[in-house]
């Protein structure tokens, strides 16, 4: 199933982005930073509606919006018609300037790595993206081809590096975005790696990278389903098994902001081998290599460990829907253990919304009706309804939005919480 990442529309057309409903109110957060939110989240708004909104008085918002005017951050624009009374002035609206910024967003991944350009608006300028060799790389190749994939989105929007104002870069892997380091990834032969600040060294712009699933939850949370929920769970299946967890609109990272890491948590004691290198976690009995290792058992396909990972896969799911008991046991297989992860993850959050997201969405065997019974089984028995699970199986452009949206989120929270820099545009 595909699903097209959807956006709100403003009354003249005008498409928005980020959450559609505010924030439970927070002392820290700048009430301008809450105007440019609920700005950008419309795509076009009455200044009285943003008053409404966010329950503030009218005259707050005229002079807040009159500062980001003068700071170009938005403009005023035709306003709907069901707000213009036809009498006296047009009325006007507000709308992000799209103009102001622009940011670049990454998807760094095993198998392809992928790229966007986005306006401040967030509407998609261009996108690229180019194959790699599966396995570990070195720092330095990693940061060679984050330049040579920048490099060729910005030919594509006829822009240079200078016309961007940052750039957003999702890694698989433990990921401490706040400190801009990589502590591990499947994709990096070296760990504890300083990869914001050396990717930003190389490129010449302020680099923010985050945990890929994360981004997956951010795009939703801009562009898709996540945009009018407070709280809902994002599970990826792909090269390995993830999830971003949004609470009151915001990614929830824990601590050390290495949390909710669903794929090693454990499931079996002294089990399957993973690839971070411990054993038992979830991840080790659902994500692309275990169904190959169970296919090479099972199947005695030992002989095809050469072939390409998506060329043996392809073929196990092409067996296993022409009646193959073995191959259909080996996605049940899979898809028992991760009725369990769901479990756990609605007894844990009791989320509004599981999205089920990433390619391996396409093997429907992981989520057939019986694997959600069996998920059904696990959840407390509380009488209430389970949370509804949506299956987005799309590419990789989305995990590449989540990674623009973490850059725009860094450009306007740094333009937006300082008076000075509000004062000096």
């Amino acid at each position: 199933m595909h699903v097209p990442l959807s956006q709100g529309e403003g009354g003249d057309g005008r498409k928005g982005v980020g959450p559609l409903i505010p924030l439970i109110p927070d002392a820290q957060r700048p009430l301008r930073q809450q105007i440019f939110e609920r700005v950008r989240a419309a795509g076009s708004v009455a200044r009285v509606q943003v008053a409404k909104d966010l329950g503030v008085s009218p005259a707050s918002v005229t002079t807040i919006t009159s500062e980001l005017i003068e700071a170009g951050l938005i403009e005023e624009i035709s306003a709907p018609r069901d707000i213009d009374s036809g009498r006296g002035r047009p009325a006007v609206a507000l709308g992000v300037r799209a103009d102001a910024h622009r940011v670049a967003g990454m998807k760094i991944s095993d198998r392809e790595h992928t790229v966007v350009i986005v306006d401040f608006a967030g509407k998609l300028i261009a996108d690229d993206t180019i194959p790699r060799n599966p396995g570990p790389c070195t720092v330095a190749d990693i940061l060679d081809s984050i330049e040579t994939l920048l490099d060729r989105v910005c030919n594509k929007a006829a822009l240079s590096r200078a016309d961007l104002s940052a750039v957003g870069i999702g890694v698989p892997g433990f990921v401490d975005g706040q400190e801009g380091i990589v502590l591990w990834s499947s994709i990096l032969s070296e760990r504890s790696v300083a990869l914001a600040d050396l990717a930003s060294r190389k490129l010449g712009l302020p680099v923010c990278i985050d945990n890929d699933a994360n981004l997956v939850a951010l795009a939703e949370l801009w562009f898709g389903a996540g945009r009018a929920r407070a709280d809902f769970a994002v599970v990826t299946i792909e090269h390995g098994l993830g999830m971003g967890f949004v609470m009151n609109h915001r990614l929830y990272r824990g601590t050390h902001r290495v949390g909710v890491e669903l794929g090693h948590t454990k499931v079996q004691l002294d089990g399957a081998l993973c690839r971070c290198g411990q054993r038992g976690c979830l991840e080790a009995y659902v994500a692309d290599y275990a169904l190959a290792r169970e296919a090479a058992t099972a199947l005695n396909w030992g002989h095809r460990e050469s072939q390409p990972m998506n060329l043996l896969l392809e073929s196990l799911y092409e067996h296993a829907k022409a009646g193959n008991a073995t191959a259909k046991s080996i996605f049940r297989r899979a898809g028992r253990y991760l009725a369990v992860g769901l479990s756990n993850v609605i007894n844990l959050f009791d989320p509004s919304l599981i999205i089920l997201s990433g390619e391996r969405m396409r093997y429907d065997y992981l989520y057939a009706a019986e694997t959600l019974a069996e998920m059904e089984n696990m959840v407390i028995n509380t009488g209430r309804p389970r949370p509804p699970i949506e299956i987005h199986a799309w590419g990789d452009l989305l995990w590449a939005h989540g990674a623009a949206a973490l850059a725009l989120s860094s450009v306007s929270e740094g333009l937006l919480t300082s008076n000075r820099e509000i004062a000096a545009q």
